[in-house]
């Protein structure tokens, strides 16, 4: 059969357009860049004993890179006053994680509603769950601006944008305070007064992106961080790295006060403060020498101080021994009420949970997360296609694996393994904006980010005490679980407003 050379040369021309375009294709693995869109109810709710007019706007701003392409989709729910005030703040709240949406303070502790859950450490059980309107809400003093960061909510990678633009401890605070500067640019507040509060990791982001706010083209102060469970430096908030040593001290105060709550201590005392105190003393002038000496301690002074260490934790002294003094607190979760056949909760150490192994060593899930999760999830998910509008139907992703999977806290082969501090970064924020107030509030039962290392950290680095409130609560990690340390949290951070 005879082919003519002008059907040979469109054959070629059109295999070559092909093999272009699936080359392009191959090299351009673009994301779907979504529409940017809002969602704007108007509202009333009564807030601080304050009745007030207020506007809910649930929207997605596209971030783009230094050359204008889009890397990804930030999703953004704000809660604005309808009466304008010169002088009004505007706060900036996130959770942690890294990978963990807003949902926890926004349904918890800031939004104008809240899901009800168990007070005294119950679980909360299935759905229907209740909402109330949230009087605690801190909306009476300051507009509020929830971020869900990359990867959870409705926030998504587009265009262009991968993990390693976003996913890590640098790349994560330079997104969320390009998320912020962008906010204040749209919004028109650059004269507000500005804060961020941040929960666990997120008050890790708020000392991270210091610097990247504090830049020298475009420069914005803070006017204060409050920090709810602070996590700025994990060497003290580690406590299954079993040559840690410092995690045994700074997590003996939470032990201590969960066994004084579980009735485990023998001679219980009225007061936990009282007596949080005197571990406190205990931990640094006895349990620190002790365990800094190891094997040079002496028989007579090892068995002394193992015998006060299980009175403090309600343990058998011969368990507390056979540890060397270095009783862990994953493992302290599963030991304390194991003749009960339960295990302590991480997050909120009150809660307690049934597991079906009594013979293992640490616990398989944590008794307060699963408790309460399903409750937050249901809640947020009605409210925000019920109350404000929202009509995206993708996923709300409340906890990201996926974050959790690509994250990156140190960059670079040859980086020596260190634990996470981003303590240095506040320092040195407080110290380039002598103004900024920090407010620092800590539950007495929380695992994940114990209280007695709030005080370490904060007690060393040069940062300024004046200018730090610490505050704290009988309740665990999110404090607002528990009714009575809702309200005292509300009072503490209003207050902290208020105070010039």
């Amino acid at each position: 059969m005879m082919i003519s050379k002008k059907l040979l040369i469109l054959v070629s021309v059109l295999s070559f357009n092909a093999v272009s375009m699936a080359n392009e294709h191959e090299s351009d693995p673009s994301l779907p860049i979504p529409e940017e869109q809002s969602f704007v109810t108007s509202h009333t709710g009564k807030f601080g004993g304050r009745k007030l007019d207020y506007s809910a706007e649930v929207s997605n701003m596209l971030l783009k890179d230094s050359e204008g392409g889009v890397y990804a989709s930030v999703v953004t729910t704000a809660y604005l006053a309808k009466e304008k005030q010169a002088n009004r703040p505007v706060t900036f709240v996130f959770n942690g994680g890294p990978g963990s949406s807003s949902v926890w303070l926004h349904m918890g502790m800031v939004g104008p509603k809240r899901v009800v859950v168990p007070s005294d450490a119950q679980d909360a059980g299935n759905a229907p769950y209740q909402m109330v309107d949230n009087e605690y809400s801190i909306l009476d003093v300051t507009d509020i601006v929830l971020i869900d960061p990359v990867g959870t909510g409705f926030s998504k990678l587009a265009g262009k944008g991968t993990a390693e633009d976003v996913w890590g401890l640098k790349e994560d605070a330079k997104t969320t305070a390009t998320v912020i500067r962008e906010w204040i640019r749209k919004n028109k507040r650059w004269n507000s007064p500005k804060y961020v509060l941040g929960e666990s990791f997120g008050t890790t982001r708020s000392a991270a992106m210091l610097p990247y706010l504090h830049n020298r083209e475009e420069p914005i102060r803070l006017n204060g961080i409050i920090m709810v469970s602070q996590a700025l430096d994990f060497t003290g908030s580690t406590p299954w790295t079993p040559h840690n040593m410092l995690a045994y001290v700074t997590y003996l105060p939470s032990m201590s006060a969960t066994a004084w709550y579980h009735n485990k201590l023998a001679d219980r005392p009225a007061s936990l403060t009282e007596h949080l105190e005197e571990v406190r003393s205990f931990a640094v002038n006895e349990y620190l020498p002790a365990l800094f000496k190891g094997s040079r301690l002496p028989a007579a002074e090892f068995n002394q101080v193992a015998s006060k260490l299980a009175g403090y934790l309600g343990l058998d002294v011969n368990y507390v021994k056979r540890a060397n003094l270095r009783v862990q607190a994953n493992r302290f979760e599963k030991q304390l009420l194991r003749e009960e056949g339960l295990s302590t909760g991480n997050f909120d150490s009150r809660y307690t949970t049934n597991e079906t192994d009594d013979l293992a060593v640490t616990t398989r899930y944590d008794a307060a997360s699963a408790a309460v999760s399903a409750a937050y999830t249901a809640a947020l998910n009605d409210y925000l296609h019920n109350d404000l509008g929202v009509s995206w139907l993708q996923p709300y992703i409340v906890s990201s694996s996926e974050v959790g999977d690509n994250w990156v806290w140190h960059r670079g082969s040859h980086s020596e393994p260190q634990f996470v501090h981003a303590a240095s970064y506040l320092a040195e924020g407080m110290s380039k904006n002598p103004a900024l107030k920090v407010m620092v509030a800590s539950g007495y039962y929380d695992y994940s980010t114990p209280f007695f290392d709030a005080e370490f950290t904060f007690g060393r680095h040069g940062i300024d005490m004046s200018r730090v409130t610490m505050t704290y609560y009988e309740s665990g990690h999110m404090m607002y679980l528990h009714h009575p340390s809702l309200q005292k949290l509300a009072e503490d951070t209003r207050a902290f407003y208020l105070v010039k």
